[in-house]
């Protein structure tokens, strides 16, 4: 077993090499035992449309009925169908085995308990149960297949509080499972929608389902360009996170779209509480203050922001990666579909096109997210390190990785929880500055990770 699947708040690998049916199968069974040791035989079990899926599909399932849990399969879905799936049948726990934004060789497990997903120590959890073989055995475990496609696509159209204005939607679902609400959707609510990539294919032939990386966007801009469309949505594999461009072609990430949601909310609920994480614009922070509302930093990953919005109370919560949690009006979890529909929502109220709203966002410069490949037994250490090296020196936010803190502009860096890379994130006042701040601490990184070599290399001789 690679100890390294065990992620944060997914379990996630290799589908060949990581997820072999013993595993699978034996995955099943703890997280079987697992729910129903917290008194949960019923949960609702999902997948998304990587080549890969119906094999994990099916070893996991033959773990969970070991141990007499009651499913409810809901088949090929996006993931927050199954979340939402999970209220509409009343299931306490669930999974859903979708490798996400990774690339097409990758797939993995999100694992629901009380309805929300399991991370950190209950991730853990699972992971002793396998290693000890510890597994209920139990008789009288069934499964019963379900529609769910439709209740979802009736209860998300059915939440909106559309205004008269009307517009053209190019969606971008990159070959995953988005494709199938997104546009039933939009075009039920009276949008003029293209599709683009919207036939679901595990290959991801045409781009990688990833909406954090400005390249996926060139087709979905040449459309928008071409059929004139006001707005253009781009979602990832398994339509949780969202990406969206203007008509000038311009990426919205994913802390702008939080300024622009923030404002519309404090219109409605003045005060209201925002959670974002630490990759997010300084402005995003400043203009939610500014406009009278509450904003919290916290740690990237869509478990962990979960459990601080319920914490915290907040109404909203977002992530540059394009993970948006509505709890105003919705069950606060992460759903693309749902944030593109709540967006069209308001600017169909507003006689501003998403280019002049986009025109209105606080002015700033800053890098999308860079990904620095290291090995994911090195990632943390060196994290640790920078950390360190930089506390001493500047004022620093620590949450997750560290943000180092200049008078005028910050740099980021964080180890990804679901890949071997570093993230790093760098924003100032001028693009003179953030050369400047973004090439010192690239250096001071690179010099840590070279003292790690050296120190490796002195242990092996």
């Amino acid at each position: 077993m690679n100890p390294n699947v065990f992620r944060e708040y997914d379990i996630r690998g290799l589908s060949d090499t990581d997820l072999t049916d013993d595993f699978t199968r034996d995955l099943g069974r703890a997280v079987g035992t697992h729910l129903a040791r917290h008194g949960e035989r019923r949960l609702v079990l999902g997948r998304d449309c990587r080549l890969s899926s119906p094999r994990l599909h099916d070893r996991f399932l033959e773990g969970l009925l070991q141990t007499g849990a009651e499913v409810i399969d809901v088949g090929v879905v996006p993931t927050p169908v199954l979340y939402v799936a999970a209220f509409h049948y009343d299931a306490p726990g669930g999974a859903q085995i979708t490798g996400s934004h990774n690339p097409p060789e990758y797939n993995g497990f999100k694992v629901l308990r009380q309805k929300t997903t399991i991370f950190g120590p209950e991730i853990r959890e699972v992971r002793g149960l396998m290693e000890r073989g510890d597994y209920l055995r139990s008789p009288g475990g069934r499964v019963v297949d379900e529609d769910v496609i439709g209740a979802y696509v009736a209860h998300v159209a059915g939440g909106m509080r559309l205004g008269p204005r009307r517009f053209r939607i190019v969606v971008d679902a990159g070959n995953g499972t988005g494709g199938v609400t997104a546009v039933p959707i939009l075009s039920q609510l009276g949008f003029e929608v293209r599709p683009l990539y919207c036939e679901m294919d595990g290959r991801f032939p045409n781009h990688h389902p990833d909406p954090t990386i400005e390249a996926n966007f060139t087709d979905l801009r040449a459309a928008v360009r071409t059929d004139r469309a006001e707005v253009g949505l781009s979602l990832d594999g398994d339509a949780d996170r969202l990406g969206v461009c203007d008509s000038r072609g311009r990426i919205v990430w994913g802390d702008q779209l939080m300024i622009l949601f923030a404002r519309e909310i404090l219109k409605e609920v003045p005060g209201a509480t925002f959670v974002s994480e630490v990759k997010a614009s300084k402005t995003m922070y400043d203009d939610i203050t500014a406009h009278g509302g509450r904003a919290l930093m916290w740690k990237v990953g869509h478990s962990l922001i979960k459990s601080k919005m319920k914490e915290e109370h907040a109404l909203l919560a977002g992530e540059m990666s394009g993970h948006l949690f509505f709890a105003h009006r919705y069950l606060g979890f992460d759903d693309a579909v749902y944030a593109a529909v709540r967006l069209c929502e308001m600017l169909s109220l507003a006689d501003q096109t998403l280019a002049e709203h986009v025109d209105t966002l606080p002015r700033t410069f800053n890098t999308p997210e860079i990904r620095v490949e290291v090995p994911e037994e090195v990632k943390f250490d060196l994290v640790r390190r920078a950390t360190g090296y930089f506390r001493a020196r500047h004022e620093i936010v620590d949450v997750d990785g560290v943000r180092v803190l200049f008078p005028d502009g910050w740099g980021l860096i964080r180890a990804s929880n679901t890949q071997p890379v570093l993230v790093l994130r760098f924003e100032a006042a001028t693009k003179e500055r953030l050369a400047e701040i973004r090439g010192y601490i690239e250096a001071r990184l690179r010099e840590l990770e070279a003292d790690m070599e050296r120190e490796r290399a002195a242990t092996s001789a």
